[in-house]
């Protein structure tokens, strides 16, 4: 009989989920607008104790290209991105006909280089480009060093958006990821922290700029008795049952986040007499992770050869999921053209990587079998 699967971050329900859908379904709130919409964005604002509005989306994707929209960005404009992310950073800069400029990452955080940010802005204005945007990324919940960035972005005078998809629950000198920049991104795709089987939302600077956010997740529809439109729109907006599924959620956020870290602190125990395995940390006091998605550094040279690919695969043999590290934007062939500021950072951070089990909802049982297969790679 083949093992039990042991997902790398699997949706973890609460158990107060079905009421908030039920009641949906009861007051027949089965539309992109309700109750669960207007409570699910208001529990948002709560937990991101910030002076912000949120407008809740279909997902992380929509709610950036809606921040980019908002932006004013448009054809033959550039947005410089972080390199080492997922492809829904970089995307929506496309649909709008933007070209992306990719920025290497540091080595503490793996998050965008102030230093290579600042070399990007300065030869890109020197080539006579606009740069209209500056999309930062705090990955796997680590928050990026957004002090020194935002120093850069202001010199420039260039917008910052967040993309916090990954870092809900995260903060930087006590406060959230997500409402440092002009607007935040939020992901609640099935494998996040938390979920709403899909969806997403935008944190934004002032009501006005929510409900122009909502007007264009709702197709732009004029305030008039008929259906006038007299800009383009998007069927962006999140459904009453999905805010539901995330009205019940929110109520176990702060547990998530701290089985999250549990597990971080699992595998930091685990690999500390394992020499040439670096599990990434927050570097100092002033980060505080959610710790997504617990991550490792693998140095061969230091682990008699052993590498990322033998301890994936030996996982793999035994059916737990892991997977490497993102692939950087500026290595993917549909952004092969694209410009590339910085070194091999990120690149060796792909190589040498592997995301590891992290989810809320892993057991003890589960935690032995991560373990044996590690000390038996490792040969400890």
């Amino acid at each position: 009989m083949s093992k039990a699967k042991i997902w790398l971050s699997s949706p973890h329900m609460g158990g107060e989920e079905q009421k908030f859908v039920n009641e949906a379904f009861q007051e027949n709130w089965i539309a992109p607008l309700g109750p669960n919409v207007n409570g699910f964005e208001q529990d948002l604002r709560n937990k991101l104790s910030a002076n912000k509005e949120v407008a809740a989306l279909s997902s992380g994707t929509a709610a950036l290209h809606l921040a980019l929209l908002q932006l004013g960005i448009s054809i033959g404009d550039e947005v410089i991105c972080q390199s080492f992310t997922f492809s829904a950073s970089a995307n929506p800069i496309t649909y709008l006909g933007a070209q992306p400029v990719f920025v290497d990452s540091e080595k503490e955080t793996w998050n965008i280089c102030p230093v290579s940010l600042e070399k990007a802005l300065e030869n890109r204005i020197q080539q006579g480009k606009k740069v209209k945007a500056i999309i930062i990324v705090h990955l796997y919940g680590m928050p990026c060093k957004i002090e020194e960035l935002t120093k850069v972005a202001n010199k420039y005078n260039i917008p910052i958006v967040e993309d916090a998809a990954e870092a809900l629950g995260s903060t930087y000198q006590n406060k959230s990821c997500g409402t440092f920049g002009k607007f935040g991104v939020l992901s609640f795709n099935g494998n996040k922290i938390i979920t709403t089987s899909g969806g997403g939302a935008l944190v934004c600077p002032s009501v006005k700029d929510k409900e122009k956010t909502v007007y264009y997740a709702t197709q732009a529809r004029d305030n008039a008795p008929h259906y006038q439109h007299s800009e383009i729109g998007y069927n962006y907006r999140l459904s009453n049952i999905s805010a539901g599924i995330g009205r019940g959620q929110m109520l176990v956020l702060d547990e998530h986040i701290q089985l999250r870290r549990k597990m971080n602190l699992f595998y930091q125990e685990l690999f500390s007499n394992i020499e040439g395995v670096t599990v990434f940390k927050e570097p100092n006091e002033d980060f505080y992770s959610n710790h997504w998605l617990s991550a490792i550094l693998i140095d061969k040279e230091k682990t008699n050869g052993v590498d990322r690919e033998q301890l994936r695969l030996a996982m793999e043999e035994e059916n737990i999921e892991c997977r490497p590290l993102w692939k950087p934007m500026h290595l993917q062939p549909v952004f092969k053209n694209a410009p590339y500021y910085g070194g091999n950072v990120a690149e060796n951070l792909f190589e040498n990587g592997l995301c590891l089990p992290s989810g809320s909802n892993l057991t003890d049982d589960d935690r032995e079998r991560i373990k044996q297969v590690i000390l038996k790679v490792f040969k400890v």
